[in-house]
């Protein structure tokens, strides 16, 4: 497309006028100039793509997907899937885990079967965790998908945490074969966050919560 002649009133243009300075700088500094402007779009790309979610695609039995930013993937422990983290001074302020979850053969609904689960899974949560204190339990959504909440304060890598673990499973009949969403933020994460039930409400934890999908 042709440019738009420009009236003699407003010129000369800011190229016009650089152009002469331009031919007569030195080579040298004139390569200085084009490294320096091709830096300034390579971080701007770098920016671009650090703002941006990264996501995570898990096959298998239950396969899921989601996006999360502010956090850093890093090996899953033994039984997990994935597991990304947010840490400061190297110490643990947020995870998002995803682990596999099973139900034993079971008659009836999932509202009534994973109560009954559940209470297995914290007995084996009050093991794992130091100072493990049970703060609530009961039914809840992640993206209109029923689930059932289990929240919880411990002690994790020298620092208490607020725990919430989502146990969730397609809506399915008969399904059996699901995942443990395990979340945990310290104390000092977010002063939008004072207690387990707010874990996910706010901060770093919302986004990969609120986009977990299965398939």
């Amino acid at each position: 497309m042709a440019s738009v002649p420009l009236k003699p009133q407003y010129g000369p243009t800011l190229g016009q006028l650089l152009t002469p300075r331009w031919h007569a700088a030195p080579r040298a500094v004139r390569g200085a100039v084009i490294a320096a402007g091709g830096g300034l779009v390579a971080l701007a790309v770098v920016a671009a793509l650090t703002l941006l979610p990264a996501r995570i695609s898990y096959g298998g039995v239950a396969p899921f997907h989601f996006s999360y930013r502010g956090l850093y993937r890093t090996a899953p422990a033994p039984g997990q899937y994935v597991l990304v983290q947010h840490r400061a001074d190297g110490r643990l302020e947020d995870s998002f885990a995803v682990s596999p979850l099973r139900l034993p053969p079971y008659a009836g609904g999932l509202s009534g079967e994973l109560p009954l689960y559940a209470s297995g899974y914290i007995r084996a949560l009050s093991t794992r965790y130091a100072d493990f204190v049970l703060r609530g339990e009961g039914k809840t959504r992640v993206n209109t998908v029923p689930a059932y909440d289990v929240l919880y304060t411990a002690t994790v890598q020298g620092r208490e945490v607020y725990g919430r673990d989502v146990l969730l499973l397609p809506e399915r009949q008969g399904v059996r074969d699901g995942v443990a969403i395990e979340m945990l933020a310290s104390t000092t994460a977010s002063p939008r966050i004072g207690g387990p039930v707010e874990v996910a409400l706010a901060g770093v934890l919302e986004e990969p919560l609120e986009t977990f999908t299965f398939g």
